[in-house]
């Protein structure tokens, strides 16, 4: 099982962590920074400094899956092509430094808090998502026009207003009770803890309010100019929203 640090502060940038298993399919930690692939965002990518000051690239993060395909508690760093010889370096119980790329995080980090806010300002059921770091898009399942300044404006409203952000956590009872606060029709939120995850947007003024696992700012003001860069009609019952920086 790896531990995953960048559940509670996402703006750790490295740690220290021993190396649990290595190879060409990737490098399993004991803890990491590294966010992996899910809930619609982008995986992290970065280095692992290690012991003799090399660096190995890594190039993606993803869930640890077992023979069957089933997702596994660890977590997967896959190094860049050509780099066999750091790989055949590494050994079980190795100590490195694991540093994400800070500036690309940032912005997952921007655009998916981003998507939370257009969550608020269509209040429609999500049955697609995308956050990397060059673009973020959400689909909502509607058949209503939508107005690209409009959401626009409204975005740079909520951001202007500086709203917390904050993480919390619900039980799968409390969930059970409030089916609405599941906002994604493709994603649903992981169960097995008895606990589960919440990013809430606002203090007195709540904004938004639904379970989450990804990274975000703390602040709104943080995410700074973002713009709706196009609205599509994907089907007759689909609209994209598509977000980038300004």
């Amino acid at each position: 099982m790896t531990q995953e640090l960048f559940r509670e502060d996402a703006y750790l940038q490295e740690c220290t962590a021993t190396v649990v298993a290595a190879g060409e399919a990737g490098i399993v930690l004991d803890r990491t920074v590294f966010y992996p692939v899910g809930g619609g965002q982008a995986g992290d990518c970065g280095v692992l400094l290690l012991a003799d000051g090399r660096e190995l690239k890594v190039a993606d993060t993803r869930k640890g899956k077992d023979e069957e395909g089933r997702p596994t508690k660890e977590i997967v760093h896959l190094p860049a092509a050509g780099q066999s010889e750091l790989l055949e370096a590494l050994q079980p119980g190795d100590t490195l430094v694991a540093r994400i790329d800070w500036e690309r995080r940032h912005r997952l980090m921007r655009f998916h808090t981003s998507t939370h806010l257009l969550c608020h300002l269509v209040p429609q059921l999500v049955n697609g998502c995308s956050i990397t770091g060059d673009y973020a898009r959400l689909d909502f399942n509607m058949t209503d026009p939508l107005d690209k300044e409009a959401l626009t404006e409204g975005i740079a409203r909520l951001v202007a207003a500086a709203h917390p952000v904050a993480i919390g956590s619900i039980t799968d009872e409390e969930l059970d009770a409030n089916p609405a606060l599941v906002k994604s029709m493709s994603v649903q939120p992981p169960r097995g803890t008895g606990r589960i995850r919440t990013i809430r947007v606002g203090a007195g003024e709540l904004v938004d309010f639904q379970p989450c696992g990804g990274t975000h700012v703390r602040n709104t003001a943080e995410i700074g100019a973002v713009v709706v860069t196009r609205i599509e009609k994907k089907s007759a019952t689909t609209r994209r929203v598509v977000l980038g920086f300004a």
